[in-house]
């Protein structure tokens, strides 16, 4: 079916309502097979555009003799179109349903080549990382680390496709000589298998770092899954099979309860009519700071482990593509200062969410307002760019990129027209060509004109580690994010756009030629 024989009525009048302070705007509403366009006047050049797979719900309300159209986006904005006539109402938002629907499904961009290919679907060999990034001179150029073990050898070693994973070097620690690994858990299943060369892998980690070397493993899970997990093919590293490593457990909530726990900040957030007490008491239930304090803390170990006691650490949970993910990008932004910059965050992005295997299309399917609720769900890229923010927040003057910044890449990852964030994986990317068929997200974050909304213009190089205070007084909710209904943007823009020009005049000032006063005659 084409898009055009889902649209009910291509125009109506409207007058959009964007927040409670935000101005109305009226004019023409079109609709098209991928986006909502509302023209203030004929032939006008400054259009409000809204592409619909943002949207994650809908409702209408009819009244006399107009109606009136919620759109509930998965960036958490709140949008209000009322629409002359009731007819022109219901057929706009057929329409909109219709193809936000239909979008979000021709959209996997996958559906045609699983009916053609037929997929390996091996825990093992999760995906194939394109390395020839010169074909897109739009992606960030990033590191890629070699697989330990080729497909030759893993085809030989059946007991490696039973019980080992892929450890990834995250990090190397150019003071210290320690590294920093991700994985999957070891499958090692309830007959306890070993593979030697995991074992062996893991040795040459802490040979290479340095002579009585140590390592930490850091699971995301805790003690109690970890051993389940044992009945479905997973478990935990034997202590005695890799002598030198210490396994501890930090527990990171993941899937539906985290979820659960953004769904109902969201809730909280929205509601308008309750009272303080109310609102902490809903704030504490919904638990989201408390999982931004495990995923900060469960960082700084890492970074602690690395920095300060000279140690390898190894993080992982069971598919080693959430929670794990998480610990080592945090762990990075500690730790590196390059990480801390524009293009060095891109990177970080680009190499521990995306080649990394974060099944975004998965878990960012929908955002808090969709009564739809899958399993697969979960915002763990939500929550990382949260602890991001409260880094940048407790160290203004440490990273070059600010607020802006993250909330682009939280919107892009829920709905984008760009192809960064599209998939589950690299391999399906490089299936469906996503890399020569779509547009890079960082070239358009890039641009020079995009620029001063994204950059920090405080931002001084601190060559030192971050060590950001975790106290539940020291985190705060952040607000231009999850407030952003009742907190206007326009005003934190209006404020950051006042720093940028005090920065600019200062250094202006700062540049200009000394002259010197002339010598008075005698």
């Amino acid at each position: 079916m084409e898009f055009s024989e889902l649209i009910r009525t291509r125009q109506a009048q409207a007058e959009l309502l964007s927040g409670p302070e935000a101005p109305a705007l009226r004019g023409t509403l079109c609709v098209t097979g991928h986006h909502l366009l509302l023209s203030p006047k004929p032939q006008a050049t400054d259009l409000w555009l809204l592409l619909l797979r943002s949207v994650d719900s809908i409702e209408k309300r009819v009244a006399g003799d107009s109606g009136t159209i919620t759109l509930r986006c998965k960036d958490l904005r709140v949008l209000q179109l009322r629409i002359e006539g009731v007819e022109a109402t219901l057929d706009v938002a057929r329409s909109i349903e219709g193809l936000r629907l239909g979008d979000a499904w021709h959209f996997h961009p996958l559906e045609s080549y699983y009916k053609r290919v037929a997929l390996e679907t091996d825990a093992w060999r999760l995906s194939e990382v394109n390395e020839d990034f010169s074909l897109c001179p739009s992606y960030p150029r990033v590191v890629i680390v070699p697989r330990a073990v080729d497909d030759a050898a893993l085809a030989r070693s059946a007991r490696f496709r039973q019980g080992g994973r892929f450890p990834v070097l995250s990090y190397h620690h150019a003071r210290s000589g320690t590294a920093l690994l991700r994985s999957s858990q070891p499958l090692i299943g309830p007959k306890k298998l070993r593979c030697a060369e995991d074992e062996e892998l893991l040795g040459a980690v802490l040979a290479g770092a340095r002579p009585g070397a140590q390592g930490f493993i850091v699971d995301t899970r805790s003690a109690q899954t970890a051993k389940q997990a044992r009945m479905t093919g997973g478990g935990t590293e034997s202590k005695a099979a890799y002598p030198g490593w210490k396994r501890l457990h930090r527990p990171l909530e993941r899937g539906r309860h985290l979820q659960e726990s953004f769904v109902r900040l969201v809730e909280a957030c929205g509601d308008l009519e309750q009272s303080m007490d109310q609102w902490l008491s809903r704030l504490d239930s919904c638990r989201w700071l408390a999982h931004v304090q495990e995923a900060l803390s469960t960082a700084c170990l890492a970074a602690q482990g690395m920095e300060r006691e000279g140690a390898c650490v190894l993080v992982h949970g069971a598919e080693g593509m959430d929670s794990t993910l998480l610990v080592t990008s945090l762990a990075q932004l500690i730790l590196d200062p390059l990480s801390r910059t524009m293009a060095g965050f891109q990177e970080l992005v680009e190499r521990e969410w995306i080649q990394a295997g974060h099944p975004f299309q998965l878990r960012c399917a929908h955002s808090a307002f969709s009564h739809a609720r899958s399993k697969h769900e979960a915002p763990t890229f939500l929550l990382f760019l949260d602890c991001v923010w409260q880094l940048g927040r407790q160290f203004p003057l440490s990273l070059e990129f600010g607020e802006g910044l993250l909330l682009a890449l939280f919107e892009h990852a829920y709905a984008s027209p760009f192809g960064t964030f599209l998939c589950n994986s690299e391999k399906e990317r490089c299936l469906c060509e996503v890399r020569t068929q779509t547009h890079s997200l960082w070239s358009g974050l890039n641009q020079s004109k995009e620029q001063r909304k994204l950059r920090n213009p405080l931002y001084v190089l601190n060559p030192s580690a971050l060590w950001p205070s975790v106290e539940p007084q020291s985190l705060r909710l952040w607000q231009g994010l999850f407030l952003r209904q009742t907190r206007p943007p326009e005003r934190s823009e209006e404020v950051w756009e006042k720093v940028w020009q005090i920065v600019t005049d200062e250094k202006t000032e700062d540049s200009r030629p000394v002259v010197s006063a002339p010598e008075p005659q005698p």
